[in-house]
């Protein structure tokens, strides 16, 4: 039959593969060579004319989940202009591919499913996962960015919707560090959820079972490691939005024996000393002088102190000494040494004192230089809180630090107005500047992207076979040391977003120089480390017309 339509030959199919796909920058040549002349408007642009126009497109979008699937659409279809659009404007755009954006885009998963991307790894292939793993169609992965979708933020479990959470991770690997999108995995383990609307929903696309536990749960993470080491090799596994009762294991189970961190426990934890460093620039105090008290006391709140903790000791403290600077608030309320069934993570914080049920009464009797949230609940913040922190502080650290900006414990206005603009600010989610008194503030955003791009390049340059806490040190230090005169006038206590990119490849210079002084490299120490490292960077342009 003449007229049945047959597969045309040629370069269609460039036009569909996202990773070489130019669009309307194919020049009237390369059209020709690739066989689909015809198959484009005959107009062609430069790259610089594509970004434009996808900034126009943005504009007309009605909201920022709108602008998220139009992206995710675009990074489907054209990866260079995906990541050349990201790049152009990161301040911009880092909110809409990741926080806050993704959260209502991870709620919404099911719903708004369109092109696929990344491994999805079911319970129910246990014993099979390397095959599965072999049906990826790159070989050379550096950088899998795996969760089980149970704490998705500040969400909670979210099932098999959680996937958008590395997806999103590994865009700001490339576009805040330059690390080559083609080396990264962002992969989904499902092992079923236990929230019933999820289960309930016949649009949901995961298991349909309630979460496993326990041992046949850890020898699926097993198998995982295992399949990855054995294929992958050279790759860095970094968990992502675990539940406490499984991040906090499944770090110290694989800690020293593969390179792998947790960003959740340890990305944070460097952010949030990156910003006590950059707050202690502007009250002039030392490390070992300041008394944090969190609100929150999982794998996060614990992290950071154990964090502070180990920075406190190489400026002189004993680490009992260190750790007695640093007080958990729970829904129990203060986590003394007289709380029983304690987790173990929680128990190098566990100090004496008087039980407390009010987080303002915490603060009035630890009387804290500052206090950082990691709750997820909203407001807990409130105004007899900040000010009480500005009744014993002449400069008190505020870091509401929950996700998205729903559940942050407060706004950058409350704290600057509540502590008559004395309150040296930053947050987990981003917030507008503020005008108290005349004077304007512009706040902080205590963001993990400062933290884990920056190592992911670093580990990239340097093959790095283990992933060690006094590299985050060392990168916390290295971010506060990106923050100016003029960026701590205003209050910012972190390196501006805009220039995110250049902050990112100093941070990782300065972490691969740790990395190789401490004899973690596979590779030898080049001659210059920063000229090395930026020659590997992935920067979004088309190859030269051939």
């Amino acid at each position: 039959m003449s007229d049945v339509a047959k597969p045309v030959p040629g370069g269609y199919a460039v036009l569909h593969d996202p990773h070489v796909n130019r669009g309307s920058a194919f020049t009237l040549k390369q059209r020709q060579a690739l066989r689909f002349e015809g198959l484009l408007p005959p107009g062609v642009d430069t790259l610089d004319l594509q970004i434009a126009r996808v900034h126009i497109q943005m504009e007309v979008l009605d909201n920022d989940l709108q602008r998220y699937l139009f992206l995710s659409d675009l990074q489907a279809r054209n990866e260079t202009l995906f990541y050349a659009v990201v790049m152009s404007d990161p301040a911009r755009f880092m909110p809409l591919v990741y926080t806050p954006t993704v959260g209502e885009a991870c709620q919404k998963f099911d719903h708004i499913f369109r092109a696929t991307r990344g491994m999805y790894i079911p319970i129910t292939a246990k014993g099979r996962v390397h095959a599965l793993l072999a049906n990826w169609p790159r070989q050379d992965i550096r950088f899998i960015v795996a969760t089980d979708g149970e704490r998705i933020l500040g969400l909670g479990d979210l099932g098999v919707g959680g996937m958008g959470i590395p997806v999103g991770k590994l865009v700001l690997y490339t576009a805040c560090a330059g690390v080559p999108p083609a080396l990264m995995m962002p992969v989904m383990l499902d092992v079923g959820t236990n929230n019933h609307e999820l289960l309930e929903d016949p649009l949901y696309l995961g298991l349909r079972q309630n979460r496993v536990r326990g041992p046949e749960y850890d020898a699926f993470i097993d198998e995982f490691v295992q399949a990855v080491q054995e294929m992958f090799p050279k790759c860095c596994l970094q968990w992502e939005d675990f539940a406490n009762i499984n991040a906090v294991p499944i770090l110290a189970r694989y800690r020293d024996r593969i390179s792998t961190y947790n960003d959740d426990i340890q990305g944070t934890a460097a952010v949030a000393l990156a910003g006590i460093f950059g707050a202690l620039h502007i009250s002039g105090r030392k490390l070992t002088e300041q008394r944090f008290l969190f609100l929150g006391g999982g794998s996060a709140a614990t992290g950071i102190a154990e964090l502070i903790s180990k920075a406190m000791v190489s400026e002189g403290l004993t680490i009992g000494a260190a750790r007695g600077r640093n007080w958990l608030y729970d829904t129990h309320g203060l986590v003394t040494t007289a709380r029983t069934g304690l987790a173990d993570f929680k128990k190098p914080f566990a100090h004496e004192h008087a039980p407390l049920s009010s987080f303002v009464e915490a603060v009035e009797a630890i009387r804290p230089t500052g206090i950082i949230g990691v709750s997820t609940v909203p407001k807990q913040f409130n105004r007899a809180v900040i000010e009480a922190m500005a009744r014993v502080n002449e400069r008190p650290i505020i870091f509401p630090y929950s996700n998205p900006t729903s559940r942050s414990e407060c706004t950058a206005e409350e704290a600057y107005k509540w502590s008559d603009g004395r309150a040296i600010f930053a947050s987990g989610s981003p917030f507008p500047p503020a005008q108290i008194g005349g004077r304007s503030f512009v706040p902080g955003q205590g963001n993990n992207v400062y933290i884990f791009p920056a190592m992911g390049m670093a580990i990239l340059a340097t093959e790095a076979t283990r992933v060690t806490e006094e590299m985050f040190i060392v990168a916390a230090k290295a971010v506060a040391a990106q923050v100016t005169e003029e960026n701590l006038a205003s209050g910012l206590i972190y390196p501006p977003q805009s220039r995110i990119f250049d902050a990112s490849l100093n941070v990782a210079a300065t972490i691969a120089a740790h990395v190789f002084d401490k004899g973690l490299a596979r590779v030898p120490r080049p001659a210059d480390i920063e000229a090395h490292l930026r020659a590997m960077t992935y920067r979004p342009a088309y190859p030269a017309p051939g």
